[in-house]
This record gives structure tokens, sequence and C-alpha cells, in this order.
């Protein structure tokens, strides 16, 4: 969507070490492409055939774009604010996929999806308005029991399925009424763009402060409806996506209040990561398998290419590993903005690498993937052990970062030994590779780096015995 990269902007991605302007180009581009994706849902609903979108539906898909564009005149920063939100990616590209489901009349059933995704543009369009303080009346349609205006809250109904629910909005003063059963619920927007209400059936966003001067909030989305995939516990470790309780929220507060301090050990290029790129956090549920109740130590996270700069996680055990699952995640989404943007290999997709992280043999790009985001995690604990001060913490960051960098070692070999590199991709490894080396300059404790090499060595056993060579 731009030009590429600049070389000195490519090696310092290589390092994990991307300053602000850098990073700013890759947001650059992924806006780019959401605004583009928004415009080609329209456009494919306009061109989808009557029986997937009726033309009542699509009126109201213009009249929710009248809206959106009223909005944006009024409040630009405050629109993008909504239509950036990380989750609006995979509810476009699932309504793109149901638009462009059945062709014939003969053809398969419309996706019985597409009618709540269709309704949840109108959401999105009332949010954008309600942000940008533009005074509307409308009717929207909750479905599950839920009606979610993404960014700020949702309203809880009284119905489990479908219902209207009538919105209006006036003055920093937000009403809504369940057609279903139930008084108006009222509640009022404040100045950093939260919204709050006496009524339990209103369920707000909660905004976690910024990790430092200008950056924004990050909002905490345990409501939006598309902030996983809908299919269930994902494989891997991942689990579903969870809602919070009071005491959850001010658990994940109070670990997120410790965050910044402890990037900044790692180096201040890992707060620029987070304050450039974080846009929202998913709260996850447990790990499957960690017990009824949780297990404190267990834990689990990750990304998704459609909704940049979300990052999913069950609740971190403490600060430091809050901070280290910013510093792994973030990785994943860096390098997948680069990837958009600059074409780094020409491998194919066929599973058949070693990962010391993962029990399956993985695609090269999933191998690169991984050894750049704990390529990362080594850099970031080797600064902490450096930085810490009390015997525990710098424990625990040596041993991480013995780990961390074994596994890196472990499979650079076959990322250097690539033919299928694009010049971008060599450029890339290349730094990756420097800063591999450059982490000897202060090496573990003898313990620690025989533990992670025994660690790696083993993995890489039961991986053969499970894999093949």
């Amino acid at each position: 969507m731009i030009p590429p990269l600049p070389d000195h902007m490519l090696r310092r991605l290589g390092r994990t070490e991307a300053d602000a302007d850098t990073l700013r180009v890759l947001v650059r581009d992924q806006d780019t492409r959401r605004l583009v994706l928004l415009r080609a849902l329209l456009d494919a609903a306009g061109a989808a055939p009557t029986t997937v979108c009726p033309p009542r539906a699509l009126d109201r898909l213009h009249q929710d774009w009248a809206l959106l564009e009223r909005a944006e005149r009024a409040d630009r920063t405050a629109v993008r604010t909504v239509l950036l939100h990380p989750l609006v990616g995979p509810w476009a590209q699932r309504c793109l996929r149901g638009l462009a489901g059945p062709g014939p009349v003969s053809g398969p059933a419309p996706d019985p999806g597409l009618r709540a995704g269709l309704d949840h543009l109108s959401a999105l369009a009332a949010a954008a308005a309600i942000r940008a303080g533009i005074p509307f009346t409308t009717r929207l349609t909750a479905h599950d029991g839920l009606l979610p205006l993404p960014t700020l809250g949702a309203l809880r109904t009284a119905r489990d399925g479908s219902g209207a629910v009538d919105v209006g909005f006036r003055d920093g003063e937000l009403t809504l009424r369940d057609m279903s059963a139930g008084p108006p619920l009222a509640a009022h927007t404040h100045q950093d763009g939260t919204t709050g209400s006496a009524d339990p059936r209103w369920l707000p966003v909660l905004a976690l402060p910024a990790v430092r001067h200008g950056a924004g909030p990050v909002p905490l989305d345990d409501v939006d409806p598309y902030r996983t995939d809908g299919r269930g516990p994902r494989p891997h470790g991942l689990s579903t996506a969870t809602r919070l309780d009071d005491h959850a929220r001010k658990t994940w507060a109070g670990s997120w209040a410790a965050v910044a301090p402890l990037l900044r050990i790692g180096g201040e290029h890992r707060l620029t990561e987070v304050a450039v790129l974080l846009r929202c956090l998913v709260p996850l549920g447990p790990p499957p398998g960690s017990g009824p109740a949780g297990d404190s130590a267990a834990h689990c996270s990750g990304t998704r290419r459609e909704a940049f700069g979300a990052v999913l996680s069950s609740r971190p055990a403490t600060p430091a590993h809050f901070a280290s699952t910013l510093v792994h995640e973030l990785q994943h989404t860096k390098l997948a903005a680069l990837c958009a943007l600059v074409p780094l290999h020409h491998e194919d997709a066929e599973p058949r690498h070693f990962a010391p992280w993962r029990p399956d043999p993985r695609p090269f790009d999933g191998l690169l993937q991984g050894a750049y985001s704990h390529l990362a995690l080594a850099d970031y604990w080797q600064r902490f052990a450096l930085g810490a001060r009390r015997v525990t913490h710098r424990d625990l960051a040596w041993a991480e970062h013995a780990r961390c960098r074994e596994q890196v070692g472990a499979v650079l070999p076959a990322l250097a030994g690539s033919a299928a590199l694009t010049r971008e991709g060599r450029i890339l490894v290349n730094e990756m590779i420097a800063l591999y080396h450059r982490l000897d300059d202060c090496p573990p404790p003898a313990g620690h780096l025989a533990r992670a090499e025994a660690y790696v060595a083993t993995t890489k056993v039961i991986w053969q015995q499970r894999n093949g060579p």
C-alpha cells in the first residue's frame, strides 16, 4: 500500500528494535488496508445477489455509511478510533466471506451469521457518532442477548436471542431502550472516551491507562462479539474469550499499572512498541487443562493477523509475565505487518520444520515468526536480568533468557540456509543472527545455560520421535 521500507528500517526491525518512525510506517499501511477493506465490504454488499443481501439490508448499510461520513466530518480522529479498532478487522473479513459465499439461487444457503454481521455495521456507525459527539436516534438489533457498541461497551438485553433496541445520543448522554422488556437505560460518556452507567445491564469496556504520555488508553475488550473466531477452543493451548467480573477487572488493572516500568527495563523500544502498536487487549480464559479453577502459573496468549493491534491473553500470573507477553505477541504483530508490506520469502506452506516451542512441524513462515518473537524475548529477559535488583527476579529472567536464546539458536540455521529468502528477508534474518550473537556479550549463569541446553535437546528428541527426522 506504501513504498517498501528503506534498508535502515529493515535492519532495525531485524534487531527487534524498531523506533517509533519505523513502527508508524507499518501502522499507516495497516490502517490504509483496513479502510480499503471497509470500502470493499460496502461494494461487495451492493454486488451481492438479493438472496444474500436483500434491498432492505443494503439500504440500511448505505444509511449507516452516511452516518459514518457525517461523524467523520465532525471528528475524524474519533471515527478512526472505532473503524481502526482491531476487532473490526475480523468482522469485516467474515462479512466479506458471507457476501461472496452463495452465488446462484440453487447454491448453498446464505451464511447464517451474515445478518448479524451486517447489523454490526449499524452498531459501528452508532459508536463512531457517539465518539464524534453527533446527536442521533436509530434502531439497532441485538444478537445472542447482547447489543455491542464497539470500543464503548454493550447492552445486555432481556432475551438471549435477537431483538430491537432503540438508541439515542445527545450532549454526552446515551439512551438505550430494549424493546423486549425493561425501562430505558441511561449511560454517559467521559472525556477519555469511556462510558459509565449505574444500570447493571450496561457492560462498559474498561480502558487501561496509556503506558506513556502521548499514547492512547488501551481497551480491555471483553464484550465485542468478534474478539475470537467463534469456533470454541483454539489449538495449541489457546482458550476462548471470557467476560470479566469486577474482581478480574481490578486484577488486570493492577497488573497493567506495573507493566510500563518493567517494559522500560527491557529497553525504551519495548515501551515504544506497546505505545504505538497495542490497540486492545482481549482477555482469555485459563488455558485448556489448567484445572477447574485455573492455574495461576498457566498462561496462553496469541494474536490474529486480521485484528492488527490486538493481543489476546489469559490473565498473566505477574506483571513481569504481563510485560513479557506483550513483548512476545507484539513481535508477531510487527512481523505480520512487515510481511504484508514487503515479501520476506517464497517458501511453501508445508509444515516440515522443528521448532522447540511447538510440538508439531512448522511451515517456514511460522518458524520465522516464532524465532523472531523468541529472539526479542531473549533480548528482553537479558536486559531485565541485568537491570533487576532482586535476586529472585534475576534468576527468573536469566532462566527465561537462556531458554529463549537456545530455542532461537536451534532454528536459525534453517532460516539462514533458505534459498527462498527475498533481499529484504535476507537483511532481516542477517540482523536477527547478529543480535543472537550479541547476546553472548552477557552470558547467563552456567547453571541456567546448562538447563536450557538440556531442555532444547530433550524437546528435539521428543519432536523427532513424534514427527520423524
